[in-house]
């Protein structure tokens, strides 16, 4: 038995699959069912079905594997019986090994069959909301429900840090709406607009609904910048100057104050937050999204996080990317280039001398490669510039943005 944790929205298919909530479906899609479902928009068979529901899993997963699928907090969730490997995607039925734990309003996230018991018989019109209803809709909402003498059923979809302030929405429109159910359904977002609400009726129509209202998109108008949370994610060669021009943004933002900011230095983090991590690939992506874990959750209570790694992976520093958009906050990615050559010149540490040497293992730049950004919002040769004038390009680009005043 394997174990893998899935990424959030993999998540929130995986609780629906279990719940019932994306009947027919009990598992992740083949590829001939994806492609089925891509073209035609239906499974094997006919049924209607508007998206792909796939599971992403590492190489060493393969047909006949048991994957024990857990929750960011370690608890297993369901068991995934992998029948099918299409690139890195997995298929295969799921089966649930315990109840989920719920955050907040867990009481309201249901199984479409308890909700379809509760229900009185006749029309049910399902709202499915991801913002509040203003009054308008909600007058709009009551007076459906009133033609078709149906029953209401508010279904917050709950995914993201967002989730909580759409229930409480639901909550208070129900207040206007006498006798409405509301159910907390963790749907996550789909970008084609046509696809996300042909997915919410046919979530709405497993719970009970013989009728489907789709409440208006939110409207999301983000805080200026200085208000939002900001990560300056330093990324180069060891000996590039990263953390030299790191710390001297750190003491120029100190020096300005009205921003909190928290320093993520490499080395640091390494002797406390990623200690007895090797710097095999794995343990050396594994200490990076420990970074962006961190400075997300900076992020996320508005502050400003410096980090300068070495982060030589493009798929790890996009992850680290996503960790920070997903809570709202901005990501700026700094590439100091200096080139290897003037690295080695330098080697104040010595380690370029040790790697040479075959002292070091897979070490970036000689033996382990360094996968150069394509997407710097600022790249910085260190070779004849001064750190003064290097600190000064990386706080124009923080002011110039609006992040500090």
């Amino acid at each position: 038995m394997t174990e893998w944790t899935p990424d959030a929205r993999e998540l929130a298919d995986l609780e629906l699959l279990l719940s019932g909530a994306y009947a027919p479906l009990t598992g992740f899609l083949t590829s001939a069912e994806v492609e089925s479902v891509v073209e035609r928009g239906r499974l094997p068979g006919g049924t209607s079905w508007p998206d792909p529901i796939t599971i992403a899993l590492p190489d060493e997963f393969g047909p006949g594997d048991r994957v024990t699928l857990r929750d960011p907090e370690g608890a297993a969730v369901a068991v995934l019986t992998v029948v099918e490997r299409d690139g890195h995607h997995a298929a295969g039925p799921v089966e649930a090994l315990d109840v989920p734990a719920y955050g907040p309003f867990a009481r309201l996230r249901r199984r479409p069959e308890e909700v379809r018991k509760d229900l009185p018989d006749g029309e049910v019109l399902a709202v499915t909301m991801r913002g509040p209803l203003d009054g308008a809709t909600l007058d709009d909402v009551a007076a459906t429900a009133e033609e078709l003498d149906a029953a209401v059923l508010l279904m917050p979809l709950v995914f993201g840090e967002g989730g909580p302030a759409v229930v409480r929405a639901a909550l208070k429109a129900a207040e206007r709406l006498p006798g409405a159910t509301v159910v907390a359904v963790p749907l996550a977002p789909r970008e084609d607009t046509e696809i996300d609400l042909e997915l919410r009726e046919h979530v709405a129509r497993n719970y009970g609904a013989t009728e489907h209202y789709a409440g208006p998109a939110p409207i999301s108008i983000p805080g200026p910048p200085h208000k939002r949370g900001l990560v300056v994610f330093f990324t180069g060669l060891s000996g590039s100057g990263k953390s030299t021009i790191a710390r001297g943004l750190r003491d120029a933002l100190l020096e300005r104050g009205g921003r909190t900011v928290t320093y993520l230095d490499g080395d640091v983090v390494r002797r406390m937050l990623s200690a007895g991590l090797t710097f095999s690939r794995e343990d050396r992506d594994r200490n990076i999204r420990r970074i962006g874990f961190v400075a997300a959750e900076v992020a996320r209570h508005g502050g400003l996080a410096i980090c300068a790694p070495i982060a030589p992976y493009a798929a790890t520093r996009d992850e680290v990317r996503a960790m920070v958009e997903e809570v709202g906050g901005d990501f700026l990615l700094v590439h100091v280039a200096t080139p290897l050559e003037e690295c080695e010149r330098r080697d104040r540490k010595g380690l370029y001398a040790k790697a040479r040497a075959g002292l070091i293992p897979e070490f970036t730049g000689i033996s382990d490669p360094y996968e150069e950004p394509e997407d710097a919002d600022l790249v910085l040769d260190t070779t004849d510039m001064t750190i003064d004038r290097a600190v000064g390009a990386v706080l124009n680009l923080v002011t110039s943005g609006g992040w500090v005043r």
